[in-house]
């Protein structure tokens, strides 16, 4: 294969979704609202690059063997570059950023996304080897959305907190107000995200429970 042929549009972008993650896991850290606004567009540019890369390369018939390895990498580089920032950010700087019923997110509702993304990794791997190919069901697929938004809320929830300190109208009733609704729906994106994690991963084990059984 060629270099033309490897280096086609989806790849590309695959690989700049690669090569953004740093920025994206170092922009919450700056102070000001800007940076976390800034980190926002950026994540849901990757987030939709990571949707449209895959119809292309199907439309297109450029599927090739380094977008297959470089997607997932993707995915998961970008997970942790979010994920990470977020749990610390809301455990180290609570006081600032307190998000209603859940306060910080606790360390296990991280490892518990991130492993469930790597165990099923692994799983489909596995499968791959016994000549089966799992493909993403509607569970895994409205996970990956909630888990997103659940993501960007928490990004803007960050910068709306911060700008409402900056800009001096963090007692206004505006501000009241959207800290309980804005607060309460990075919550519940949260809960949703995680009981679909869970359901996901149960419903992928079950459907391909016959993998257990096959012997070579």
């Amino acid at each position: 294969m060629n270099r033309r042929t490897i280096w086609t549009l989806p790849n590309i972008l695959t690989v700049a979704r690669i090569a953004i993650t740093p920025v994206i896991a170092s922009l919450p850290f700056i102070n000001g609202y800007w940076p976390k606004l800034a980190c926002f567009v950026i994540f849901v540019a990757a987030a939709v690059t990571d949707v449209i890369d895959g119809r292309i390369a199907r439309r297109q018939n450029q599927i090739t063997d380094l977008g297959k390895f470089l997607d997932p990498i993707a995915d998961k580089l970008l997970l942790f570059a979010t994920l990470g920032p977020i749990w610390w950010i809301s455990r180290e700087r609570q006081a600032m950023y307190d998000i209603p019923i859940w306060g910080s997110i606790p360390l296990w509702v991280c490892l518990l996304l991130i492993g469930r993304e790597i165990a099923m990794t692994v799983f489909r791997a596995w499968a791959q080897t016994r000549g089966v190919v799992i493909q993403a069901e509607n569970a895994g697929k409205m996970k990956a959305v909630l888990q997103n938004v659940f993501i960007g809320g928490t990004l803007t929830w960050f910068a709306f907190r911060d700008a409402a300190g900056e800009l001096g109208w963090e007692h206004s009733r505006f501000a009241q107000y959207w800290h309980q609704f804005h607060g309460g729906f990075v919550a519940a994106t949260l809960g949703i995200a995680l009981t679909l994690t869970i359901y996901s991963f149960i419903a992928y084990l079950v459907q391909y429970r016959r993998l257990f059984t096959l012997t070579f």
